[in-house]
């Protein structure tokens, strides 16, 4: 199209300059066509003079208009220019997009160019590698996270597994995902949690190990005696068979409180009863007496008419944890001081007696499983290590927590605290339903 219209005005210039020869002489046709090439000449220049300066600012409002084959030409730069503009518009939409996520990923991600150096990094991954945006960008990443255990994770570049860091407190789970020829991705984890999770779990398991190997070893040891020693004594007789007696009551009750501990833990559904706290303070205390055997004074001082919504089988065995412990650390001849009693704030029993006491380092830890301030005193008294641990659950079920003051060599206070909307006046107490 261009070069025919190119074609048509040249053979119309030379046409006209001819008429002009033959009418007005040689000089006419020359001037005339010398000044219709002059005018094309500047037409063109003209246009490509507005082509140079849209380029220096190329928007889509700002396109030239013009005539012939310009007007072609523009109106093919508008339509690129908006295309284009499209284009510009929809990466710009998907970076944003990818950029909001990588912001909101709960993960850290770092982007790192072909030479190991930062290019971008997300709040989560500034939070566990101490990376500044504003001053890393284009730092090299070993020079910012210096752990051995990294380097040597970088330079090897083995990248088909993560590799721990322990900063401190926190731990990290740290691997390199390449994503093209020349960039990676350097993703973070926090596995703190995890990491303490599987902590317990070991010390669980190695504990209970340990709390079943004591009696099953006296069990074994005695079995064996009396097999290979057929013919001992009536009273030695009667001695093994009592420790092996004790030795097995004492993996029962190990077995009954991992039981409880995981059911409590499973969450299950909870049945909800009206709980007669006075009366089941009542027999919390006949059962220490029962245990106390008259070595300890056992009193129930307070005992507010205002009973609890929740279950009865659970309460039971949290306040009786809680009386049991008082009565085995509780020295003879010392006492043990029951109370319940309820306010606006909600309800709470507590358990207070004149034992040996709690040093404040070991208070926080007191409801870890098999966690014992003294393990020799807390095997020889029969305790599993469990039962505050037991406690614990049940208070979460209930909304409640636990309270412990403690004092050396004067005793302790443990209190079992419940929200308002737990508690029954005595009307609610007496009625048909919940």
């Amino acid at each position: 199209m261009f070069w025919w219209r190119t074609l048509i005005i040249f053979s119309s210039a030379l046409f006209a300059a001819w008429l002009f020869y033959l009418m007005l002489g040689f000089a006419w046709a020359e001037g005339l066509l010398i000044a219709g090439l002059l005018i094309w000449l500047g037409y063109h220049l003209g246009n490509l003079s507005r082509l140079a300066r849209w380029l220096d600012d190329p928007q889509v409002g700002n396109v030239p208009a013009s005539m012939g084959v310009w007007d072609n030409v523009f109106n093919r730069l508008y339509r690129l220019v908006r295309v284009q503009g499209k284009n510009q518009r929809m990466l710009s939409q998907a970076l944003d997009r990818f950029i909001s996520a990588g912001e909101a990923m709960p993960e850290g991600v770092v982007v790192l160019d072909t030479s190991d150096r930062i290019e971008w990094c997300n709040p989560r991954s500034m939070q566990h590698l101490g990376l500044d945006r504003k001053k890393d960008l284009g730092q090299h990443i070993a020079y910012l996270v210096r752990q051995p255990v990294f380097q040597r994770y970088l330079s090897e570049q083995d990248y088909s597994h993560p590799v721990i860091l322990r900063l401190g407190e926190l731990v990290l789970s740290i691997q390199l995902v390449p994503f093209d020829s020349t960039r990676k991705l350097l993703l973070s984890r926090d596995i703190t949690q995890l990491e303490r999770v599987q902590t317990v779990h070991r010390d669980f398991v190695a504990n209970v190990s340990h709390e079943l190997r004591t009696p099953l070893t006296v069990v074994g040891g005695f079995l064996e005696t009396l097999i290979d020693m057929p013919h001992l004594d009536q009273a030695t007789r009667e001695s093994q068979m009592r420790m092996m007696y004790e030795q097995t009551q004492r993996m029962q009750r190990l077995v009954e409180d991992l039981l409880a501990l995981s059911k409590l833990e499973n969450g299950g559904e909870m049945r909800e009863d009206r709980v007669d706290v006075a009366s089941l303070i009542q027999l919390v205390a006949s059962e220490a007496d029962g245990i106390s055997q008259g070595r300890h004074t056992v009193t129930v001082e307070q005992c507010d008419q205002v009973g609890l919504r929740g279950n009865y089988d659970e309460l039971h065995s949290a306040l009786g944890n809680l009386v049991s412990n008082a009565v085995r650390y509780t020295p003879e001849g010392g006492e043990i001081r029951l109370s319940w009693r309820a306010d606006d704030m909600g309800g709470v029993f507590s358990v207070k007696d004149t034992g040996i006491g709690i040093e404040p380092q070991h208070i926080p830890r007191l409801t870890e499983r098999f966690y014992r301030v003294d393990r020799g005193r807390s095997r020889a008294t029969g305790g599993t290590g469990l039962g505050l641990a037991i406690v614990k659950h049940i208070l979460q079920r209930h909304q409640g927590r636990l309270e412990v003051t403690s004092e050396m060599g004067k005793g302790s206070c443990f209190s079992l605290r419940f929200p308002a909307n737990r508690t029954l006046s005595p009307d609610e107490l007496q009625s048909a339903s919940l």
